[in-house]
């Protein structure tokens, strides 16, 4: 698929002074093909390509074209966009993405920070005993609420393959997370435990749900909702690692008020494109210690005087947090991009 072309500096400038009288007059400014009366508020409920659904105040959903000059558009977005006649299914144009109150974001090799969904309230970490249970993973999406103010909460699926035993010791392991003030709930498709809760968290909230292909998100959200009709995929024998079953980002009115956008699974989320402060920042059991060590430049691994160190003998931070804090270090430093500067 070929690029979108890149703008000038100077483009962008004029993009953006566009932009913000396009918000402020609801209007256009004269340009070939663009009808300035014809604008109708909308919000992106659906992202394919090229292409976005758009859904107006009264529920009618259009398939547009982007204009060039909008830098990104993404499931939750506020639009105005142009209607028209149908041509080959796409029937509109967004001209304007107003600001965002809130955005998730991810790195890309190619494009840069990518963003996935705008405008979320709160963001559902969703994690598995299969493929794997991986709190390093959990620890990454942590990071990247923590990042953006996000409120994230945890939910552990699948929970019905775990005997009794394995249970007690994956809410031990879990209880920790608990401990820092994250929310952590238990769910299984197939015993229905833990789906009423999840239903009644997401009560008027614009939620998204990430984490590693294969945890069975698409599952959950045909518990939640049942019409959404969500490809189920299943673990491969070969890899261990789940299949991708979501292929385009797309958001869900629930019954009883709120919102919930699906986006593609990932199996590891880069954290690449943040510097090293917020990384440790998003560690909130750190922050009552940060500026305390003996030296500015501090690696908090085993420098004279780190303070958090010294916590961590101390009992009062998880040494597995901590050994996932320095791993997600480690791996930043093998995905950053040459290109993108030192940490």
């Amino acid at each position: 698929m070929a690029k979108k072309p890149k703008l000038t500096h100077r483009q962008n400038r004029r993009v953006a002074a566009n932009r913000k009288r396009r918000i402020e007059d609801t209007q256009l400014p004269e340009t070939e093909g663009t009808d300035s009366d014809n604008l109708a508020a909308g919000r992106v409920v659906g992202r394919f390509g090229k292409h976005a659904d758009v859904e107006d105040s009264e529920g009618v959903i259009s398939r547009c074209h982007i204009r060039r000059t909008v830098g990104s558009v993404v499931c939750g977005d506020n639009v105005l966009f142009q209607a028209g006649t149908a041509d080959e299914g796409v029937s509109g144009v967004i001209e304007v993405v107003e600001d965002r109150h809130s955005v998730l974001t991810r790195p890309d090799f190619y494009d840069g920070v990518k963003p996935i969904a705008a405008n979320i309230d709160q963001i559902i970490i969703v994690s598995a005993i299969l493929p794997s249970l991986s709190v390093n993973i959990i620890d990454r999406y942590l990071i990247a609420c923590e990042d953006i103010g996000i409120t994230p909460v945890i939910v552990l699926n699948k929970i019905e393959l775990l005997s009794p035993q394995e249970r007690s010791d994956t809410e031990q392991q879990l209880t920790t997370y608990r401990n820092l003030g994250y929310k952590v709930f238990y769910s299984s498709c197939k015993t229905q435990e833990g789906i009423a809760d999840i239903k009644a968290l997401l009560n008027d909230k614009v939620s998204i749900f990430v984490g590693q292909s294969g945890v069975g998100k698409s599952s959950l959200i045909n518990q939640i909702l049942p019409e959404a009709q969500e490809i189920v995929g299943e673990v491969s024998d070969n890899s261990g690692l789940g299949q991708h079953t979501t292929t385009a980002a797309k958001l869900l009115h629930l019954p009883a008020g709120g919102d919930l956008i699906d986006s593609p699974g990932v199996r590891e989320f880069g954290l690449w494109h943040l510097p090293v402060e917020r990384v440790t920042w998003g560690f909130i059991e750190f922050r009552d210690f940060l500026g305390g060590c003996k030296f500015r430049d501090c690696k908090h691994l085993n420098d004279p005087g780190c303070i958090i160190r010294k916590a961590v003998d101390a009992g009062d931070i998880d040494p597995v947090r901590f050994a996932s804090y320095h791993k997600i270090l480690a791996s930043m430093l093998e995905s950053r991009p040459s290109h993108s500067g030192p940490m």
